[in-house]
């Protein structure tokens, strides 16, 4: 069943976005009163001798203490942080790669700061040379990503336009 998994916007007891989960644990989570309703726009799911509504955004009933949010540093990521483009060229390519700018044999660490997204060319001609041997420069200095809500969660966001007020300002 596809409708179960869609994904729902869990807020803390202070309404804080904490975390996205699927519809089938929202339902069970508001049901075992853990939870309540806070927006359903999905209409309602049909069982055999009930209806439950299909939950956009939930929030806890009770506050849960979580650790500063942070980016994971992964491929996927660095793509999306670098808007699936070429540091380099500046074009969007279907086959990207994710390159170091400082090349590891020459010191340079697995970081934010060090690693771009590169399309397959630009990583040949640039090598295991630095960007000032290889005659290239960055579009951008990379960094890390803001922790911010709204791009944590930003991958749902098109589809779900619905969790946009409650995204905002954390």
């Amino acid at each position: 069943m596809k409708i179960l998994q869609e994904p729902v916007l869990v807020l803390n007891a202070n309404f804080a976005p904490i975390n996205i989960c699927t519809t089938k644990r929202a339902i069970v989570m508001v049901l075992t009163g853990k939870a309540s309703l806070v927006l359903n726009g999905r209409g309602i799911i049909q069982a055999v001798s009930s209806m439950y509504p299909r939950p956009s955004i939930i929030r806890l009933g009770m506050m849960v203490k979580r650790p500063h949010p942070s980016v994971k540093l992964n491929k996927r990521e660095i793509f999306r942080r670098d808007d699936y483009t070429c540091q380099y060229c500046g074009q969007q390519r279907r086959n990207l790669t994710v390159d170091h700018v400082i090349p590891r044999h020459l010191g340079g660490d697995h970081s934010w700061e060090n690693l771009v997204t590169a399309c397959a060319a630009c990583n040949h001609h640039k090598g295991g040379r630095t960007i000032g041997q290889a005659g290239m420069q960055l579009l951008r200095k990379p960094e890390l990503p803001s922790a911010s809500a709204h791009y944590i969660f930003g991958r749902y966001v098109g589809s779900n336009t619905e969790w946009i007020p409650f995204l905002e300002g954390w």
